[in-house]
């Protein structure tokens, strides 16, 4: 079994109300979908076999984690993410080395993002490292996802929308926290060569009045 190792230091992101990796509750697909090329992958069209999803309520908190076969969110037409945009997302890579081993860079630093974004948006926050081993757990399920190529990797996209059923700008009551994954090529068409970028100093605004500057 291939082990997925961390190259990270842990850091605290703990909350007063979070979910945790070790209550998940995995159901494994019966029967998985044919796998790409890894040599033919475009960005963001193949996913892999499973999915992870944590409900949130304001009155019971987070609930336990599932691992499910991969399928389409029934939300409310009212859902708040629909109408208000309530909703965050991060972009990882799982990488597959020369020697089997598969390594996520700095995840620790997503979830920081994560988490910063989440308070910003009045969404719930979490404790990042349960995050992380949620999504070891679910790579180590999809591990045959996870290219065997030199210049494809898999791409882990967290999610959390607000889903409550109410029209009107406000924090949601109800959310849910998603991770999808999928293998992915370079996602420039012109692989990884580089592009040529143009920056004009004498026009360049780095950030508008009033508006607030992410680091």
């Amino acid at each position: 079994m291939n082990k997925i190792c961390l190259l990270v230091s842990r850091r605290n992101y703990a909350t007063a109300s979070t979910f945790r990796a070790a209550d998940t509750i995995i159901k494994k697909t019966e029967r998985g979908n044919p796998k790409p090329d890894p040599n033919k992958l475009v960005f963001g069209a193949s996913f892999s076999d499973h999915m992870l999803t944590i409900k949130h309520t304001n009155t019971s908190g987070w609930e336990k984690p599932i691992i499910e076969p991969l399928k389409d969110l029934s939300i409310h037409p009212a859902a708040k993410v629909l109408h208000y945009a309530t909703e965050i997302f991060e972009g990882l890579k799982a990488y597959r080395g020369n020697d089997g081993k598969i390594r996520l860079f700095r995840p620790d630093l997503n979830m920081k993002r994560m988490l910063t974004s989440a308070e910003r948006s009045v969404l719930p926050t979490f404790d990042g490292n349960e995050l992380i081993e949620c999504i070891k757990k679910l790579i180590q399920i999809d591990v045959d996802w996870v290219p065997r190529s030199t210049t494809s990797t898999l791409y882990i996209r967290p999610t959390l929308i607000g889903t409550e059923p109410t029209l009107g700008v406000g924090a949601p009551h109800e959310s849910l926290l998603f991770v999808i994954t999928g293998p992915v090529g370079p996602y420039f068409p012109t692989g990884f060569k580089p592009v040529s970028l143009f920056a004009d100093k004498k026009h360049l605004i780095r950030i508008l009045p009033n508006i607030v500057y992410l680091q």
